[in-house]
């Protein structure tokens, strides 16, 4: 309901006194309304959606988008959200998969399009140039990755990764280099996308989520089967060092600082910490189900870690290194992947 309408009500003959009630209710309707702005966009990966959550851990919409969507991203004006249709579970599993990016409109929330991928399926990992506005993605079926228009809503180009299961993507700032974490062949492709150029750096077992340093010339990058991180030197395109973490580590995030690490355990059911100057994991927060995602707000202050089987989001104090609370997402969601709305 409008403020508009409830002004015309005001002002109609209609207004008297047996009709406050009613007002009063359209008002407090309209209040609710707002106060119910989403703060959280979250992957809900089984039941093939994507929910709007308000700041207090209401869902107050949600958006189908189709089979076992896996990654999402907004665009650099931040008003889309493209979402990639996996179809398949879990990347383990065997499967044709889907081949589709859905985009939805994050004021209006609905799905407001899609992008074919034609023959190139199992989309997964996905990242945004700022500057173009283009997609990179990454493809299981067959393995690779892709530059996408998501204006004209087609793919440009297909790249050979030089590995096996191409799972998460990273852009440099410039998009020169795409980075992909080859989760089969225990590497990171550092990938030169206007010449096609591809070097295998050699990673841990069985790579996942990557990160940035602030200045652009450090990549953090999980090793879930080898329970560590690696440290890669951007520009000479080397690994630099090994940080030892819990069980099972995921996704990852970076404080604006450059100091802390932040990580998803999967196997280990909890979020871990790591001091980038040491080079060390340094605390652990119990979840009592496996991490499946890592995100952090722009100002370092709050991560969100998802425990899909239990359909729950832990919101988590990064500088004081306990949960604040936990969203309790619809039964059967699973929720994965979340991100905080401008």
């Amino acid at each position: 309901m409008s403020w508009q309408i409830i002004r015309r009500l005001q002002d109609s003959t209609l207004c008297g006194v047996r009709n406050f009630r009613l007002l009063a209710l359209l008002i407090s309707l309209s209040t609710s309304a707002l106060g119910q702005e989403a703060t959280l966009a979250v992957v809900e990966k089984i039941s093939g959606s994507v929910g709007f959550y308000s700041a207090d851990g209401r869902r107050v919409g949600g958006v189908e988008v189709s089979t076992h969507p896996h990654e999402m991203i907004l665009s650099p004006d931040k008003r889309f959200l493209y979402v990639t249709d996996n179809g398949i579970l879990w990347m383990t599993h065997a499967g044709e998969g889907g081949n589709t990016i859905s985009i939805i409109d994050v004021a209006a929330r609905r799905k407001v399009g899609v992008i074919d991928l034609g023959n190139y399926r199992r989309p997964h990992g996905i990242d945004v140039d700022p500057r173009s506005g283009l997609l990179a993605v990454t493809i299981e079926n067959p393995d690779g990755l892709l530059l996408v228009d998501p204006f004209e809503r087609k793919v440009l180009k297909k790249y050979d990764v030089g590995g096996e299961d191409p799972h998460m993507v990273l852009l440099e700032p410039g998009a020169e280099w795409a980075y992909v974490s080859n989760t089969g062949s225990g590497t990171l492709a550092a990938l030169r996308l206007k010449a096609g150029e591809v070097i295998p750096l050699s990673s841990g077992p069985r790579p996942q989520g990557g990160v940035f340093s602030p200045d652009g010339k450090t990549i953090y990058l999980t090793n879930s089967g080898g329970h560590s991180i690696s440290v890669f030197d951007v520009p000479r395109k080397e690994r630099a060092g090994t940080i030892q973490t819990g069980r099972g580590p995921v996704r990852i995030a970076l404080t604006p600082d450059g100091k802390t690490l932040v990580y998803g355990l999967q196997s280990g059911k909890a979020v871990g910490f790591a001091d980038v100057t040491s080079g060390k994991e340094v605390s652990q927060i119990p979840l009592g189900g496996p991490a499946v995602s890592l995100t952090m707000s722009s100002d370092g202050r709050i991560a969100y870690c998802s425990v899909q089987e239990q359909d729950k989001i832990f919101v988590i104090s990064v500088n004081d290194r306990k949960v604040l609370r936990v969203i309790q997402t619809p039964k059967g969601s699973g929720p994965d992947p979340v991100i905080p709305l401008p």
